[in-house]
């Protein structure tokens, strides 16, 4: 049986039988199922990333480019074959494709490479206020060590970004980097990556693109968007902890210097200099994630199963629905877009009289798990004049159902606060 969206997309497969491939979702709370409405923080995970984890470590368990005994095999194809997989997913090349611990270390890892060499006294580095704090603080640091400035774009009312500002500042400032958000953990803005990418390499700028919340929910590919570099994380699409993702042009990876000194990322080592592998073994220094590449090459995998096309359509229709029940709720301030289709599959909302911390607390009485707070995302939260927002996130597994579960246990907190 096919599932349809309101967008004509199918899900290969029916939601109940998607439902029964993630386990936790047999737990209950409070003596209620589960709704887990948390993914922008960290997805569940299917059966057949706890496998290929369990799998690993029951079969195949050894070090990888060091032995040449058979499990050392087993273990270098499928460390190799996640990035393999991770690449092929977002159309990238194996040997741009860098394995790090996470979306945070990604980024940080290009400022301590690549813009260190690029990024000097004077120059600008051109952020916006919706990103999180992993995609500002590597900044203002870099910015305070090598006498740069810090810019940032304004989100308009709408939650969007204005290009011609963009633009403006492109024409007056040294801008050597821009680096943004594709999707907003916050405002479910999806940025145009590609219309920002070509006026941004047009004034000489160099573009770094985090995408934690996209690669859950969006078909990516690096190439079609322009980016220079592509920074996500496994565990919101599916796959471990513990394991992420930076894509670097390779022209890029090759003239910059190691992130780490160690194993596996040198070509020779002598007394008193060394020479470095190629890309990405360059920037992979020890012994790496392997069970977690092997997680997330099935993770990569159920979301082929599934489509990137119908998981967006999923993702799609179901902030829809979500975006049309909360904005009904008396005193309910929904952020982010108003039209749908500019949105990822997320709502950040606040309801009058009750802080968001309290909202989280009496959700999960209901069995309901949301997340409450900044959202790492500080700046942005002054943006809209609040201290913290409600985030309901939703990923393959979420259902209508779901939302009307959280709009349930909304609707008892208000009766809590009687309101």
């Amino acid at each position: 049986m096919e599932v349809t969206t309101a967008q004509g997309t199918a899900l290969p497969r029916s939601l109940e039988d998607i439902r029964a491939d993630f386990p936790i979702l047999e737990r209950r709370i409070n003596g209620k199922s589960l709704v887990y409405v948390d993914n922008g923080a960290t997805s569940q995970k299917p059966l057949a990333v706890i496998e290929a984890i369990d799998s690993y470590y029951r079969n195949s368990n050894a070090n990888v480019h060091r032995s040449m005994h058979e499990l050392a095999a087993d273990a270098e194809r499928l460390y190799e074959g996640g990035r393999a997989a991770v690449a092929e997913l977002i159309g990238a090349d194996p040997r741009e494709t860098i394995f790090v611990r996470n979306a945070t270390e990604a980024i940080n890892l290009v400022r301590f490479t690549w813009a260190r060499e690029h990024v000097s006294s004077g120059d600008v580095v051109l952020i916006t206020e919706m990103e999180h704090h992993s995609n500002v603080v590597p900044w203002q640091l870099l910015c305070e060590e090598r006498g740069a400035t810090l810019d940032y774009l304004t989100v308009g009312a709408d939650g969007a970004l204005d290009l011609d500002e963009l633009d403006a500042k492109l024409a007056r400032e040294k801008v050597k980097l821009v680096a943004f958000t594709h999707v907003s953990n916050v405002l479910a803005t999806i940025n145009p990556v590609a219309e920002i990418a070509a006026r941004a390499h047009s004034a000489g700028a160099v573009v770094l693109v985090d995408g934690a919340q996209a690669v859950p929910q969006l078909p990516v590919n690096v190439k079609e968007l322009g980016a220079d570099f592509y920074a996500f994380t496994g565990h919101k699409m599916l796959g471990p902890t513990g394991i992420g993702v930076l894509y670097g042009r390779r022209e890029l990876l090759e003239q910059m210097p190691p992130f780490l000194g160690g194993g596996s990322m040198i070509k020779a080592v002598g007394r008193d200099s060394s020479t470095w592998a190629p890309p990405p073994a360059k920037f992979e220094a020890g012994t790496p994630a392997i069970a977690e590449a092997a997680g997330l090459a099935a993770a990569v995998a159920y979301l082929n199963g599934l489509g990137m096309e119908a998981v967006r359509a999923h993702e799609r229709e179901l902030g829809a629905y979500a975006l049309e029940r909360l904005s009904a709720l008396p005193g309910a301030t929904v952020h982010g877009p108003a039209d749908p289709s500019a949105r990822a599959g997320l709502v950040s909302f606040t309801l009058e009289g009750i802080h968001p911390h309290d909202l989280a607390e009496l959700c999960n009485r209901e069995a309901v798990c949301i997340r409450a707070g900044h959202h790492c995302a500080q700046p942005l939260m002054r943006r809209l004049g609040v201290a913290a927002t409600a985030r309901a996130s939703f990923s393959v597994f979420n259902t209508r159902d779901d939302v009307d579960r959280l709009v349930e246990a909304l609707e008892s907190a208000r009766a809590v606060f009687d309101l």
